[in-house]
């Protein structure tokens, strides 16, 4: 499809309207238009606004550099509360953006406790330990420990494979790496299909660095159009990535600390 532009039909359209729409960038399900396939005005102006959300430049044309970050492994949580192409209904705070209605943790609840599914790997514990470490430290707002039952946390992580029950089901290799949900959700989960490693190893996803981004979702934070931050969406394997000042300016302006 690269190279597609405003009027023409081509075959793999559709599946282009579901991505942007997942993503927050087209009203797809209810959409009208029965010519699934065909590229028209309202499919021009999401694919603008998702150039313009990755500083790629605003052709409106699915070009080479718009489809090379569409195939990007990436975080499942959507990068827009919806379409509105001119982000007006959109919590911005720097280069961030908020869960709709700007959910978090009470503040009475700062400590939050964690616990692994009965399947996690053992390996992958301290990684994702550390992470929750990374935050409690540089934030000095929170703190983790982990929970004596999984039943008991108010965080609970554990990895899934295609459909795992909560509504977002996973897409095996590739594509979406792992999700979590807004608070007081607490569900963390990464896809079970994808290859994951400690630290920087070719070819695999960093699970600290995965659960850096993920932990961000649990404490009230979306997506980041700051690239530097842990917060961008897109991951690379064989990369490891850290917390930054974007990070850290999000959860303070949503907390107030």
């Amino acid at each position: 499809m690269q190279g597609c532009r405003k009027g023409e039909k081509v075959k793999g359209i559709h599946d282009l309207k579901l991505y942007l729409s997942h993503f927050g960038y087209l009203n797809y399900p209810n959409y009208t238009n029965p010519n699934i396939d065909h590229f028209d005005e309202e499919l021009e102006a999401a694919v603008k606004s998702y150039q313009v959300y990755y500083h790629l430049n605003a052709t409106g044309e699915l070009d080479e550099p718009t489809v090379s970050k569409m195939v990007m492994p990436r975080c499942g949580f959507p990068d827009k509360e919806t379409h509105q192409h001119s982000d007006k209904s959109l919590h911005t705070v720097s280069h961030y953006l908020f869960f709709p209605g700007r959910p978090k943790w009470p503040k009475r609840k700062r400590h939050l406790t964690y616990a692994f599914g009965s399947r996690f790997p053992t390996r992958f514990m301290g990684p994702v330990s550390r992470a929750f470490t990374r935050w409690a430290t540089t934030t000095k707002y929170f703190t983790f420990s982990r929970a004596r039952t999984y039943r008991s946390a108010d965080l609970k992580i554990s990895f899934a494979r295609r459909d795992h029950g909560d509504g977002s089901p996973f897409d095996g290799p590739g594509g979406v790496l792992a999700h979590a949900f807004a608070p007081r959700d607490g569900r963390l989960h990464f896809d079970a299909d994808d290859r994951w490693a400690v630290g920087v190893v070719p070819n695999a996803y960093d699970v600290e660095t995965l659960a850096l981004h993920e932990i961000g979702h649990l404490l009230g934070l979306g997506h980041s159009q700051f690239q530097n931050a842990i917060m961008w969406p897109t991951f690379s394997p064989g990369v490891t990535k850290g917390l930054n000042s974007d990070d850290i300016r999000g959860l303070r302006a949503l907390y107030g600390f």
